[in-house]
């Protein structure tokens, strides 16, 4: 099998996470890493075995062996770095959320095709086993027609004022860190809604500490969606239809185990695998680009638009704006 080249921008938690998990991967090579700093740099090759370091992001796009780059910096940077790696002729995962908005998504989409690249959103969960049963099982219809989804996501993060996760230059706040798994998660099962509702609880630094959402589709049905840096929250998952229901336990999103509730009766289904998980969205790039394929039928770059549209007109209905965000 002809090896996938990888590179890693940025050197925080997750970069490492899915770094670790590439030396792992038959097909793959984690060739460079980028920083800001060559000391970092240096420091995370070290740590997770990568030959090449580079104290910038403009070197590592500039790197010739380099095919894919995982951009995993903060929200507020995912459109530069995501343009950036286009532009060098790299195929490009990038961590979700995609961009801070619809308008930069839009751009980055539009580039991508412009340079025959593959790009997705590295929405993990969508290609974990349990979710690929769980689109088998709504397909067979075990429990009907779904007519509610109820999902959480949430915790109390204690965190400094100017981190990630608080400051609304870095473009915090619970939509886009733990929201859009929700919102995803709904996206994946029903589309885009025709109708949006929330109540929101914004902090001392103005970002989304915390939110409910309420998606609505034309013909009755309906979704609540919980998302929070603020309070812990069940992290579990429903899908109620007119013959039974659907729980994901604590955490869906990263569950081994579905339990179907029908007839008085609860039957598990496994779902079982090793590892993180975020293996399997790394195999779906690789095997992508391998064919040519510009995106992922998974998680197609339509859907990642509509749900960034759809975390704007929530932002709107806040008058949420973060400072950086490239406009219409």
């Amino acid at each position: 099998m002809e090896k996938i080249r990888w590179g890693i921008l940025s050197t925080g938690r997750i970069a490492g996470r899915l770094s670790d998990t590439l030396r792992t991967l038959e097909g793959a090579e984690l060739l460079a890493v980028g920083s800001r700093s060559r000391d970092s740099a240096e420091a995370f090759g070290e740590r997770y075995g990568i030959p090449r370091r580079y104290g910038s992001y403009e070197e590592l796009a500039a790197d010739p062996d380099v095919d894919v780059i995982y951009v995993a910096s903060p929200h507020s940077h995912h459109y530069v770095h995501t343009m950036l790696a286009l532009e060098a002729g790299k195929h490009t995962l990038v961590e979700k959320s995609f961009a801070h908005n619809a308008a930069e998504t839009r751009r980055m989409i539009e580039k991508a095709r412009e340079k025959k690249l593959f790009l997705m959103e590295a929405m993990w969960t969508r290609f974990l086993p349990h979710m690929v049963r769980l689109r088998e099982l709504l397909g067979e219809q075990v429990i009907g027609e779904v007519r509610l989804i109820q999902v959480s996501m949430g915790f109390r993060a204690q965190a400094a004022p100017e981190s990630r996760l608080l400051n609304p230059g870095l473009a915090g706040g619970a939509l886009l860190d733990v929201g859009v798994y929700p919102v995803s998660f709904t996206s994946m099962v029903w589309g885009k809604p025709e109708r949006l509702d929330s109540q929101v609880y914004r902090g001392p630094t103005g970002v989304d500490l915390q939110e409910t959402l309420l998606l609505g589709y034309l013909d009755g049905r309906l979704a609540t969606l919980i998302s929070s840096l603020h309070t812990p929250t069940n992290v579990a998952a429903y899908l109620f239809g007119t013959e039974g229901y659907i729980e994901i336990p604590k955490p869906w999103y990263h569950s081994q185990v579905l339990l179907i509730h029908k007839d008085g009766q609860t039957t598990s289904v496994a779902c079982p695998y090793t590892g993180h998980g975020d293996q399997f969205q790394a195999l779906e790039t690789m095997s992508c680009i391998r064919a040519g394929k510009l995106e992922s039928a998974v998680m197609p770059l339509s859907e990642t638009l509509s749900i960034m549209q759809t975390m704007d007109a929530f932002r709107a209905q806040w008058g949420l704006v973060y400072p950086n965000e490239l406009r219409a």
